[in-house]
């Protein structure tokens, strides 16, 4: 199911917030089989309401996205939130379909350079793909989000999926797609990455 622009509560007036946090990802930040309420943004959320932390959330991640779709929506949503920090959780679909590793990285990289001129701090969050895409194929997709990171300087979270990726109970009957119970791990795991943005 496609969302276009998908806004979870404003937890802080305008008036007093700090910023917004864009998250621009793929299914696996759009609550894909489980519901957006159910989702790790939705969950981050309530986090930064509960620690009194004035940033709002604006969740703008659509199911099946790619790389390229992202690049395409981001000048939108750049100019409609202002954001001050974008996390961008995509390159899954990429990976899925086959796709050039070296679109996907170029893609990144123009994201990022794009969040990084309106001054806005960036969480690059990357994700691994099945073994049966082949070793090579696997070890280039995982360096192209280390390279777009460590070229233009932003903080990453290599793997998204990481505190559930052994445990076939935390997904979906799909085996790619995370249940409501395994989402505030992935809260959790992406925290560590993003708290030291929220300035």
């Amino acid at each position: 199911m496609s969302r276009l622009f998908l806004l979870l509560v404003l937890f802080a007036p305008a008036a007093f917030a700090a910023g917004t946090v864009l998250i621009l990802g793929d299914s696996l930040s759009a609550g894909y089989g489980i519901g957006l309420e159910q989702s790790w943004p939705t969950l981050l959320a309530k986090r930064l309401e509960a620690e009194k932390l004035p940033y709002a959330v604006v969740n703008a991640s659509i199911s099946g996205e790619t790389t390229a779709g992202g690049l395409s929506r981001l000048p939108a949503a750049l100019d409609r939130f202002k954001p001050a920090v974008v996390v961008i959780e995509l390159g899954a679909n990429d990976g899925l379909r086959g796709l050039p590793v070296a679109e996907m990285r170029a893609n990144l990289l123009a994201m990022i350079r794009a969040a990084q001129a309106r001054r806005a701090r960036v969480l690059l969050v990357g994700i691994r793909l099945p073994p049966n895409y082949g070793a090579d194929y696997n070890a280039r997709f995982a360096a192209a989000y280390r390279d777009a990171a460590r070229q233009r300087q932003t903080a990453l979270l290599p793997f998204l999926l990481e505190p559930i990726a052994l445990d076939a109970a935390a997904f979906q009957a799909d085996g790619l797609h995370p249940v409501a119970a395994a989402e505030p791990k992935i809260l959790d795991h992406v925290w560590q990455a993003l708290r030291p943005l929220l300035k």
